[in-house]
């Protein structure tokens, strides 16, 4: 129970530790100063969240997102949500593929070589359907985790910070709603195709619990550290690399290499909820559903995206607060109905 139960933390990690996150973008946009009480709420929410989408996925025994979608927001808005979610899969992955082509262009390679450097073992880690994603999530998520928390606490130990300096600083607690919702369409889009994997409840308990206790950790040191170099960020699309600067080049190599991993786990996790909501109308195996699906996002990849992140993730956030405070009412709703 306990390993199948790391199975799906991973899983849940692996979606939620996107490049937008470990390079710290995402933390400082939402959190930043007076955000100790707002990660908490986070780390609460968000286990929660866990907690009854897999605890629906699991009742359906669901292989694909749709019946458990169809649960929290109601047969009337299912249709606009699953809409929502195929778009907000199809161009997180598009711009993953595009953030791994840039990566590699840094390093002085072509921008199709890191294309492919992404798409190739997208496409293999299908061959072993769904196992090969969580396969690959309980290998590398360790890793990628550890290698965070290692450059984070190092920093915070040779700059002499002190990691609850900041645990009373309130003001900004009603970020962690927000940042919460914004993360939700692809848990609900992934968790839901695991459904029918799960054998016992006790491994939603271990998954929802421990991956709200990872995220919260590393979010809360992570923020304590850019709060440090705050007047640095702005002169870095990365903010990480501002923590980074006074660090020999390995360092900086080291944690290029962890963002493409995080770039990876979150184009795994896009591609696991768009092919398995087709699976059903697709006869062949799931690695040639993916080698098809990337096939149509590679030309994209030329395109800006930035302005269709600017008004795509704000609307998101908007209505995901309605999933949100959905998701938070059902133990309450359910028990109702069911009386």
């Amino acid at each position: 129970m306990i390993r199948s139960g790391m199975k799906w933390m991973f899983l849940i990690v692996g979606t939620m530790i996107g490049a937008g996150y470990a390079s710290g973008r995402e933390l400082w946009q939402f959190f930043g100063h007076d955000s100790g009480l707002a990660i908490l709420l986070f780390t609460i929410l968000f286990s929660i969240c866990c907690y009854v989408i897999l605890s629906i996925s699991y009742e359906k025994q669901s292989q694909h997102y749709l019946p458990v979608l169809r649960t929290i927001v109601g047969k009337h808005l299912t249709l606009l949500y699953d809409g929502m979610i195929l778009l907000y899969l199809f161009t997180t992955t598009v711009i993953m593929l595009a953030g791994s082509g840039a990566t590699w262009q840094a390093f002085h390679f072509s921008y199709w070589v890191g294309i492919l450097a992404i798409a190739i073992p997208l496409v293999l880690v299908f061959v072993w359907d769904i196992k090969g994603i969580l396969s690959m999530n309980s290998f590398i998520l360790p890793l990628l985790i550890g290698g965070l928390l290692y450059v984070l606490i190092l920093f915070t130990v040779q700059q002499e910070l002190s990691i609850f300096a900041h645990l009373g600083e309130q003001k900004n607690w009603t970020a962690a709603f927000p940042f919460t919702a914004l993360n939700i369409l692809p848990l609900i889009a992934v968790l839901g195709a695991v459904g029918n994997q799960m054998k016992v409840k006790g491994e939603i308990w271990i998954a929802s619990i421990g991956s709200g206790m990872i995220l919260g950790t590393i979010s809360f040191i992570y923020n304590n550290s850019l709060i440090q170099i705050s007047e640095d960020i702005l002169l870095y699309e990365i903010p990480l690399f501002a923590i980074l600067k006074h660090y020999p080049y390995e360092m900086f190599l080291f944690i290029s290499v962890l963002l493409w991993i995080a770039i990876f786990t979150t184009a795994a996790s896009g591609m696991l909820g768009l092919i398995t909501r087709f699976r059903k109308r697709f006869t062949g195996p799931m690695w040639l559903l993916a080698l098809l699906t990337l096939m149509l996002m590679a030309p994209l990849t030329s395109f800006g995206f930035s302005t269709l992140i600017k008004y795509l993730y704000p609307l998101y956030g908007l209505l995901n607060l309605y999933v949100l405070s959905s998701l938070l009412l059902y133990p309450l709703t359910n028990r109702y109905k069911s009386q």
